[in-house]
């Protein structure tokens, strides 16, 4: 394939093979993919009306074929040799990235400098993978940006993996090297369902014993001091399964795939280690959208709860914490698949609303003998409803009249048994019962088909 729909600025009898993008199908441990790559080496990888189209007819193809899609982005952006043109073979590539969402799983790997419509291609997507010192994405290239702003930059300090990974939320997984991207790619797309309606991770098969002896002492009896929620995880899903998802943004929170007993679940869990578990606005976002896409793909929820609230501040304020938090509500509420839920600890406010609560729609909701459900913690409490006694006494009587209402408050309404007494805590289990619940209740919910059905074009979530 020969040729370049552009004849101005030297362009005339240009040679540009397979117009700088090689498409077409392949395998991966079985499963059939549609994967094309962009030729940094001819044009700079830019995408020109034949191009994008390429790419374009590409994702067609994996709509009707129901398998998933590769992109491998090494492009410089828009043709500006072919003018509108190239914004032409540009946009039916995004729409068709549209299209195919939440229906086939998308995957797309950034082999290279990647700026324009090769960006938001991968925005579009559902995984987006980058490599140290390869990598960079940005949505103009820094010449841009100096024509524009009078600003020096460079590629890197724009859109480095660095910045993606760990700051805008871009990127998904972040590699060191090229190799070790493809096999983590691998193997993310042998775990996942093939298209929407594939059933094939959802069965259960004979897994070892998981000692669970260990989780008891995780979780610290002060509720104010953290732990890492990751060694939850490892004890009650599957030995070495959980594959963690965008593990250095908005760290948390803690969202990813694992196996439960061979059967593929999304796992969704506050992170105490950071923020003290409390959910900002990214934290919100990103598991917003991860939920969404489980809900997608039929793969049931896991959530842990620990969470101290929503992270208040005029910070937070500025950032869109209500119209944030909202998503999380949303995609909770809105996910028909199974959604179970454990509440370890603090589970407070609003947040223990948005965390899967049953209010938004849990098929169970199970609470370890540690969790404080209530609208605020227990001093927090106590310093509103009695803050003119509190003030009005002496020193050492005004202590003791405070830890005895934080007792008072702890005993009558911040523990599970309130809850459970009120029908939204469906059983109070021990921490080593948590793997064997979930089980049990994972399997009563497989078969779940019913949910509410309102007759409407779409739904406006708050984006």
């Amino acid at each position: 394939e020969i040729g370049t729909n552009g004849k101005s600025f030297g362009m005339d009898g240009a040679v540009t093979p397979y117009d700088g993008v090689i498409t077409g199908f392949g395998e991966i441990k079985g499963k059939r993919v549609c994967i094309y790559a962009q030729d940094f080496t001819v044009m700079g990888g830019s995408i020109g009306e034949r191009h994008g189209k390429k790419i374009a007819q590409l994702a067609q193809m994996a709509i009707n074929f129901r398998c998933p899609l590769i992109g491998i982005n090494d492009s410089g952006g828009a043709r500006i040799h072919e003018g509108m043109r190239s914004l032409v073979g540009t946009g039916e590539m995004l729409y068709w990235n549209s299209l195919a969402s939440g229906y086939i799983p998308q995957f797309i790997i950034c082999a290279g400098p990647c700026a324009g419509g090769s960006v938001y291609s991968g925005a579009l997507s559902d995984f987006v993978y980058v490599i140290d010192d390869i990598t960079t994405m940005s949505l103009t290239g820094f010449r841009v940006v100096k024509n524009v702003l009078n600003q020096k930059v460079s590629n890197q300090t724009l859109g480095s993996s660095e910045v993606h990974a760990v700051h805008s939320g871009v990127a998904h997984f972040r590699h060191r090297t090229e190799g070790n991207c493809y096999e983590h790619l691998r193997m993310l797309i042998s775990m996942l369902p093939h298209h929407n309606a594939d059933r094939s991770p959802f069965k259960f098969a004979w897994t070892e014993e998981m000692d669970s002896r260990e989780i008891e002492t995780i979780v610290p009896s002060a509720s104010n001091r953290g732990y890492d929620v990751r060694r939850v995880i490892s004890r009650v899903f599957d030995y070495a399964s959980f594959v963690e998802v965008q593990e250095s943004f908005a760290a948390n929170i803690v969202v990813g795939f694992a196996y439960l007993m061979g059967c593929l679940v999304g796992v969704v869990a506050n992170q105490p280690e950071c923020l003290s578990g409390a959910i900002e606005c990214n934290a919100s976002v990103k598991a917003a959208r991860f939920i969404r896409f489980c809900d997608a793909y039929n793969i049931p929820l896991i959530t842990f709860t620990d969470t101290p609230g929503f992270m208040p501040g005029p910070d937070e304020e500025r950032k869109g914490i209500i119209r944030h938090g909202a998503k999380l509500v949303y995609a909770y509420s809105e996910a028909t698949v199974p959604k179970i839920n454990v509440i370890l600890r603090k589970a407070f406010g609003g947040a223990y609303i948005a965390m899967s609560s049953k209010h938004v729609g849990a098929d169970f909701v199970f609470a370890w003998p540690s969790a404080e459900i209530a609208v605020v913690g227990a001093e927090g409490a106590v310093e509103v409803l009695f803050h003119k006694y509190i003030e009005a006494l002496p020193g050492q009587e005004s202590k003791m009249f405070k830890q005895a209402k934080i007792e008072e408050y702890m005993t009558n309404f911040s523990n599970p048994r309130f809850a459970a007494e009120a029908g939204y805590v469906d059983e109070i289990i021990a921490p080593g019962q948590t793997r064997n619940m979930l089980i049990k209740a994972l399997k009563v919910l497989l078969s779940k088909t019913d949910h509410i059905v309102i007759p409407k074009k779409h739904n406006c979530m708050p984006l």
